[in-house]
Parts: C-alpha cells; sequence; structure tokens
C-alpha cells in the first residue's frame, strides 16, 4: 500500500452526534481490564500533554476528525460550527472520558489540570498534512484564562 494517506476511510453517518461519547462496557477478569474506546479505521494516533491554565487547539479542520480520550488531567473543551458567531458550548471532559470533534467545527482545550490525553486522527499527523488541512483561529483567548 503505497499511498495509504489518500485513503478515504469513513463517512460522516459513522460520527458520534455527542462531544463525549459513551464508552462500551469494559471486559473484566483476574487479570485486569480492556477498555474498547473506538473501532473505526484511523491514520494517526499522538499523546499530547499539557500544562494546567494552557490552551490547545484554537482552531477548526477541514477534513480531520478526532477522538481523544483524557488519560490522565480535565479538559474545559469549547466547540461550535465554523461559520457560527454563537458563544461556543463547553464541555468539561473528565479523566476516562471519550471526547469527539468533526470536520468544520471550531474548538479549544482549556486544562484545568496537568492532562494526558490520546488522540486518534482521520487524517495522518505528519506536519505536512496537518497544516494543510489546519485552520487557526481565536476562539478562546489564552490570555484571559485564569
Amino acid at each position: 500500500m503505497s499511498d495509504w494517506k489518500s485513503i478515504h476511510l469513513d463517512d460522516p453517518s459513522m460520527w458520534p452526534t455527542d462531544v463525549i461519547v459513551p464508552l462500551e462496557a469494559s471486559h473484566n477478569d483476574e487479570r485486569g481490564s480492556i477498555q474498547p474506546l473506538y473501532d473505526l479505521p484511523t491514520k494517526s494516533v499522538v499523546i499530547i500533554s499539557s500544562k494546567k491554565g494552557t490552551v490547545r487547539a484554537n482552531h477548526y479542520h477541514l477534513t480531520d476528525w478526532h477522538y481523544c480520550y483524557v488519560a490522565e488531567g480535565e479538559i474545559d473543551y469549547y466547540h461550535r460550527p465554523h461559520g457560527s458567531e454563537d458563544d461556543p458550548e463547553m464541555v468539561t471532559v473528565k479523566k476516562g472520558e471519550l471526547f469527539f470533534t468533526p470536520p468544520m467545527v471550531d474548538h479549544a482545550m482549556v486544562f484545568t489540570e496537568d492532562t494526558v490525553f490520546y488522540t486518534f486522527g482521520r487524517n495522518p499527523r505528519d506536519q505536512e498534512t496537518y497544516e494543510a488541512d489546519v485552520r487557526r483561529i481565536t476562539l478562546v483567548d489564552p490570555s484571559k484564562i485564569d
């Protein structure tokens, strides 16, 4: 497979309709547990660590989507459809929760604690592909974060 970056993985009918994505039940036995996160093809997986009081994202994607799983910490996640003049909705995402951002949604993340989260994306995460798809905005002004 020489051109894996151009393979189309999904369509919008497969995407969650809410920000927080309910997790499937875990499988538990005497060895521990296995927690399924989601079962969709993906082209990138990254681990992101963020310090309390910082802001990430402040952008939208043309085609990329991402599921994010909070392993440690907490995120105030702001979102609204791109082009909307409405105030963004804020959802607090806690440790152990999975959330979803589709394409063409303005979003920003404010870290209320030191946080580590995993991001699973539709598009490859090489810098060239990422920069071609992302559009930076200021949804949340970092200078106004307490």
